[in-house]
């Protein structure tokens, strides 16, 4: 057994111990919103217990490729290949997992939750891994991409997705779900466990003498809607595995805290320029679900994840008789006090049995208002194939 295996099982052992809650810290306490150059391990382990309220997870996914990829023009294709990613066998990577998961376990607030992304490669060792800790798994949600990177040798199926989990500390643990915003986010529709987003792509991709920065960038409507699923204005979201800082830009964003971890230099800088720039969320195709020979269907938050409209937006009907301002979740509220979804509000303000929010509201243009369905024909057209 190797020395990290067996730091790694007594780390369990004192994870799994029972302890008193610890005193929540206050905010000012600690390094919110900002960038910790260390190990993640290290790192967690100098942060006081349940101080955090989210943790999102971007692990190495210890993804085992042997040899150069190449496309069938003979193109190299940009894989995985830095030295992050590698581990010198299973059980390596199994200690290195327990040891970050029982640290992420240590930080987190009673109330909090975790999620963590990864592939087929390492997503089941990170299941096994989280339960046997003692958290409770309450989803797992397949991200389609809507874009996948082909099977260029053609012996297995295109991988055309990853899997996120998402768990709080224990069974009977209270946690944050924001269902009615899930709701409204998707026209009213109950959010389903299977999302599709592209993979990170056009000017949300960051890159340097045209390489990309980091070959594994999370797209910002992924994290819109985990941060906006299960955190509040003003709770702290950490990063072990910052990256280019995804997790910040959209925490920033949403006005939520944030504290990344990230060890190598060129990523560090590159979310430090991302973060201080405050960038909204790249105008990127989110193709929806549709049955054949259907209209595409496009929910109201699907704007708001990428960027078309802001939260805080003010929206009108065509005769300015009312006003509404646009939520974080997509939900309306108007000058009077009522709220709902677009279509909801809209009915109640013209006491009618329905109405259709994509043309009874507007937005203000330069050349005037215009109805937000401008606006969804815009991201239609923007995302066709």
């Amino acid at each position: 057994m190797g020395v990290i295996e067996k730091v790694a099982k007594s780390r369990l052992r004192q994870t799994t111990d029972v302890v008193e809650t610890p005193l929540v810290p206050r905010v000012d306490q600690l390094p919110v919103d900002r960038i910790i150059q260390q190990d993640c391990i290290e790192a967690m382990r100098a942060l006081p217990a349940a101080c955090v309220d989210m943790i999102f997870a971007d692990p190495p996914y210890n993804l085992q490729l042997g040899g150069d990829l190449n496309r069938p023009d003979g193109s190299h294709v940009d894989a995985v290949t830095d030295e992050w990613d590698k581990f010198d066998s299973l059980n390596a990577y199994d200690a290195f997992t327990r040891l970050w998961l029982a640290e992420a376990r240590r930080i987190l607030k009673p109330n909090g939750t975790i999620w963590v992304i990864g592939s087929y490669h390492n997503i089941f060792k990170v299941g096994s891994a989280i339960q046997d800790l003692g958290f409770w798994i309450l989803n797992d949600i397949i991200w389609r991409k809507a874009n996948p990177m082909p099977n260029f040798k053609g012996t297995r199926f295109t991988n055309a997705h990853e899997t996120l989990i998402w768990a709080s500390m224990g069974e009977k643990a209270k946690y944050t779900f924001n269902y009615r915003s899930m709701k409204t986010l998707n026209d009213e529709l109950q959010m389903r466990s299977d999302w599709e987003f592209p993979i990170c792509g056009g000017q949300e991709r960051l890159k340097k003498n045209g390489t990309k920065v980091h070959p594994t960038q999370k797209p910002e409507a992924l994290l819109y809607r985990v941060m906006l699923a299960c955190t509040k204005p003003g709770d702290i979201v950490l990063d072990p595995f910052f990256g280019t800082g995804t997790t910040g830009a959209v925490a920033k964003r949403l006005r939520r805290h944030w504290i990344g971890i990230e060890r190598e230099d060129s990523y560090v800088e590159a979310a430090q320029e991302r973060i201080d720039a405050a960038l909204p969320l790249d105008e990127s195709a989110v193709t929806t679900m549709q049955a054949p020979r259907q209209a595409p269907r496009v929910a109201f938050g699907v704007l708001l994840e990428n960027g078309y409209l802001s939260p805080g937006a003010v929206l009108s009907d065509a005769k300015r008789r009312w006003r509404a301002v646009v939520g974080v979740d997509g939900n309306l509220r108007s000058d009077c006090g009522n709220a709902g979804s677009i279509h909801k509000l809209g009915a109640t303000l013209q006491g009618a049995p329905s109405c259709n929010g994509w043309t009874f509201w507007h937005h203000e243009t330069a050349e005037g208002l215009k109805p937000i369905d401008s606006l969804r024909q815009t991201y239609l057209l923007a995302t066709q194939p």
